[in-house]
């Protein structure tokens, strides 16, 4: 099981300082969000914060565009130091195409639904993709409480990548914590993103560490 702390719950006046405590702590990926306030009703940050944050952690970074259009920013992202490049299913037209060009630049190229869109809108893409993201919460803001019917979408999705593509990795993000992380990891998830699980800790190393062995 591999962990991905995102930095959207992370405080940003010492986020060099939270990231190193995370890095050191065993996390597996750096969960970055990125929002334009288009495709979800919130603004986070570009390719020049992630550039900057790449001089401060050598953990892969999992960036996680939540923006329309992916495709006309997917090489910036690439150039500031992303590791994995996830773009929404629900927001380009060339899905497909978009997948190939992110491993064609030598990122990991992910794809990601929302809480509506079906698993079978990955069928005709998955054997591009590298990881494939449910979302269990609406895309948007951190905190949120998971929706359960995402763990249905979750087997449905780890039935999906053992069939046509094993090596895809399968990730869930939105109200993963102590609670359902067993459930999560059950219904075939093998990377967790946590943000508010982690970063709302008063120490956040330890409980990174108790909620991998907790997944166990």
């Amino acid at each position: 099981m591999k962990i991905a702390p995102s930095i959207l719950s992370a405080d940003f006046a010492s986020i060099a300082s939270q990231i190193g405590v995370v890095e050191a702590a065993g996390a597996d990926y750096l969960h970055v969000d990125v929002m334009d306030g288009r495709f979800v009703p919130n603004l986070t940050w570009g390719p020049k914060v992630v550039a900057d944050l790449r001089k401060v952690s050598r953990l892969p970074f999992d960036c996680h565009l939540m923006i329309v259009e992916p495709e006309r920013y997917v090489d910036a992202f690439r150039e500031a130091g992303a590791g994995i490049i996830t773009f929404h299913v629900e927001a380009t037209p060339h899905a497909q195409r978009l997948l190939t060009h992110i491993r064609s630049i030598g990122a990991r190229a992910g794809i990601a639904i929302c809480p509506q869109t079906p698993v079978a809108m990955l069928e005709d893409i998955v054997d591009d993709a590298d990881l494939i993201l449910v979302m269990s919460v609406n895309p948007g803001f951190g905190g949120q409480s998971f929706i359960p019917r995402s763990l249905e979408k979750i087997r449905q999705a780890r039935a999906l990548i053992d069939a046509r593509n094993p090596r895809c990795e399968l990730e869930v993000d939105g109200g993963v914590g102590e609670a359902n992380l067993r459930e999560i990891c059950a219904a075939g998830a093998n990377v967790l993103v946590m943000g508010t699980s982690i970063f709302g800790a008063t120490d956040p190393a330890t409980e990174l560490v108790r909620l991998r062995l907790l997944s166990a």
